[in-house]
């Protein structure tokens, strides 16, 4: 059982639950405690282990419910037993006992056909034919269980494993020799032959749907995990409109990823304003006297972050998502100040204050993007921008240096390189077309900290992660 618990909480991870090594110790002691035995107890406890938030707490009752379903496989021949009608049916009487007769000489039949034969004696000796033939639904369902935790079905990912998966379960119950016990039976024209095959395709169903309810538990989360794995390796510009929406949903769920991880830790402080809840807390075992007193001070941030985006054609794409991603993140960031160029560059801070970030982005692309002048854009930024950077600040520069063969400014580069704390670029060009034609990407590099390719989530992701770490 202890297994089966550790596989249900892969089955919650897949599907964006997050669960530590220590919360899955809480959940084997939960399990050990209340048993396996009372559903309703145990879903209860597990989910207080493992579910921390309002949306977790429902996929783990979905998922739950799925994983721990007490359905049994049905291996009754439905076409023998037709429909039932209403009770007090003569004819339904009648036919009934005329099926019954027609069930009992077709187990005749086999066992007729079974005396000269061994190996068709052999397969109705088998606990899988015995089973199948008394429609012992309870040992069937739990055969299937185990021969499909042996051969890896949790593992299953993709829709077209299923056929490959319930081969391999049929012949872990021992299917073969049923089959091949109908080719011989086939050949020889048997009359029980029909019956045999019969016990054989009710087996192949119920497999075919069991694969089917694993396959829907197991990989739903798996190729959500496997789609957000490609759409994060997959250059922006190349992703399709359809798309966009996933793409949206992944940054902010990488934002929240990163904001976790760093987060400022509250320090304790002995000064400053009085923390009045935590400190009446901490004294009601004493009848109210606050022996311990508790603080807050509140710490201003002294890095800023001076986002400089191209929203050109060629590289408006790369700007939208470094800025969703910025904004996904105010929470944990320094102070953000946005500058949009293509021949000119304006501040755009004040749209991401008055407007939601997409719609932002769209004004801020709609304002500035057209032919690109790298030297007219740095003018501009060095007149609204140059006087209030000092060694505390960070500037990111998004844009493929491709300026049309016009003045680069390089001194005015340099001055702010002297200036910043680092200069980071990120270009969505592959670095071997830096330099190339009208690039100015190689000379520009010279002017900065750390320069980098940057044209997908997962670099965005590792490049804005190692800035966190630098602003700390």
């Amino acid at each position: 059982m202890q297994s089966k618990l550790i596989n249900f909480i892969q089955v919650l991870r897949t599907h964006d639950v997050r669960v530590s090594p220590a919360e899955t110790l809480d959940a084997m002691a939960v399990a050990g405690t209340l048993g396996f035995d009372e559903r309703i107890y145990l879903r209860s406890g597990l989910s207080m282990a493992l579910a921390k938030t309002p949306e977790e707490k429902a996929i783990f009752a979905r998922c739950f419910d799925r994983f721990f379903q007490h359905e049994l496989a049905d291996f009754s021949d439905q076409e023998q037993l037709g429909e039932q009608p209403e009770d007090g049916d003569a004819e339904y009487t009648e036919n009934s006992d005329r099926d019954s007769e027609l069930e009992h000489d077709d187990s005749s039949l086999l066992e007729v056909a079974a005396r000269d034969n061994d190996a068709l004696q052999a397969v109705l000796d088998m606990p899988l034919m015995q089973s199948l033939q008394q429609n012992d639904r309870n040992e069937l369902s739990l055969a299937m269980t185990r021969a499909g935790e042996a051969v890896g079905l949790q593992q299953i990912q993709m829709f077209t494993q299923k056929g490959q998966y319930t081969r391999k379960i049929l012949d872990q119950l021992g299917e073969a020799h049923i089959r091949q016990a109908v080719i011989d039976l086939e050949r020889e024209q048997s009359p029980a032959l029909a019956q045999l095959q019969r016990y054989r395709d009710l087996l192949r169903e119920q497999v075919r749907d069991y694969v089917e309810r694993e396959y829907l538990l197991h990989a739903e989360g798996k190729n959500k995990q496997f789609m957000d794995e490609i759409l994060g390796k997959t250059k922006l510009n190349n992703i399709e409109h359809l798309y966009m929406h996933k793409v949206h949903e992944l940054v902010r769920k990488m934002a929240k990823k990163l904001a976790a991880r760093h987060a400022r830790k509250r320090k304790v402080t002995k000064r400053g304003q009085l923390n009045m809840s935590k400190t009446i807390r901490a004294g009601i075992p004493h009848d109210g006297i606050m022996f311990k007193t508790y603080w807050k001070q509140v710490h201003k941030d002294k890095p800023q972050i001076l986002a400089v985006c191209d929203v050109s054609g060629s590289v408006a794409a790369y700007a939208k998502f470094l800025l969703l991603f910025l904004y996904s993140l105010q929470d944990i960031l320094p102070k953000v100040r946005s500058f949009a160029f293509s021949s000119h560059l304006g501040e755009v801070s004040e749209f991401f204050a008055n407007y939601p970030v997409e719609k932002a982005i769209e004004l801020v692309n709609w304002k500035y993007g057209g032919a690109t002048d790298y030297g007219n854009s740095l003018l501009d930024f060095a007149n609204l921008a140059l006087d209030d950077i000092n060694n505390n600040t960070t500037i990111i520069i998004l844009g493929d240096a491709r300026n049309n063969n016009g003045d680069p400014k390089l001194e005015i580069m340099q001055s702010i390189y002297q200036r910043a704390r680092q200069v980071i670029w990120l270009n969505p060009e592959s670095r071997r077309a830096w330099g190339t034609g009208d690039s100015e990407m190689l000379r520009y590099q010279s002017t900065c900290h750390f320069t980098a390719e940057c044209n997908n989530l997962k670099q965005l992701e590792r490049i804005v992660d190692q800035l966190l770490r630098s602003t700390r």
